[in-house]
């Protein structure tokens, strides 16, 4: 896990403050997801890939498995709504969650203002060098502080709903990925669907906030 610092950064046409948190320097590989769950989702036969065909709901029992397995109160109470509209969150639980739209963009951008932290062959697996399919995590350059493929290879799902006025339960996902072209994979580039979705480029990666919190 990465110490991220606080900041701001304009998101959606306001400025937001973000405070310091912890985040993957990768997002979960296929091997991780099995470790802790016990079955890993369709996909590329390849422990060492972001595991992809994993919905938002997915994800959110995946972060709460890992603090169980790690010793951390878990962050997010489930529901039963198949449109997660009834899973509640304590951020400071000291558990696993998913970063937020803001907490995700600010750490990205690792204080840089460009549409991307770097030249983007160099940093990102997209549809220019990937040859249409997801790599090894951390086989990019990362950003300034540290952090692989936050833009390409696969897009990640954030806690965020997206405009629930206009698209009711859909939730964030950021990113970019392997099979996208270059206007897709900036740091600011957004996309959005039901948190039941499932694809074969879209996974996530887990942070904690700063709590001792069990």
């Amino acid at each position: 896990m990465i110490d991220i610092p606080a900041g701001e950064l304009v998101l959606d046409g306001r400025r937001t403050r973000v405070e310091g948190f912890l985040l993957a320097a990768f997002p979960v590989t296929r091997e991780q997801y099995l470790s802790v769950c016990g079955e890993v989702p369709a996909g590329p036969q390849k422990p060492g890939v972001p595991v992809t065909e994993v919905s938002w709901l997915d994800a959110v029992r995946f972060c709460d498995e890992l603090s169980r397995a790690e010793g951390f109160t878990p962050c997010y109470t489930p529901g039963t709504s198949p449109d997660a509209e009834d899973t509640a969150a304590d951020g400071t639980s000291g558990g696993y969650r998913l970063p937020t739209e803001a907490e995700w963009e600010h750490a990205c951008r690792a204080g840089t203002s460009g549409v991307r932290y770097g030249d983007l062959d160099a940093i990102a697996w997209y549809r220019g060098n990937s040859g249409g399919e997801v790599h090894d995590a951390g086989t990019r350059e990362p950003n300034a502080w540290g952090l692989h493929d936050m833009i390409g290879n696969v897009w990640e799902w954030c806690w965020d709903l997206y405009d629930p006025k206009v698209y009711g339960p859909y939730r964030v996902f950021r990113g970019g990925g392997a099979h996208d072209r270059s206007w897709s994979c900036q740091a600011s580039a957004r996309r959005k669907s039901h948190p039941t979705f499932r694809i074969d480029d879209l996974g996530f990666r887990v942070a904690r906030s700063h709590t001792l919190g069990r």
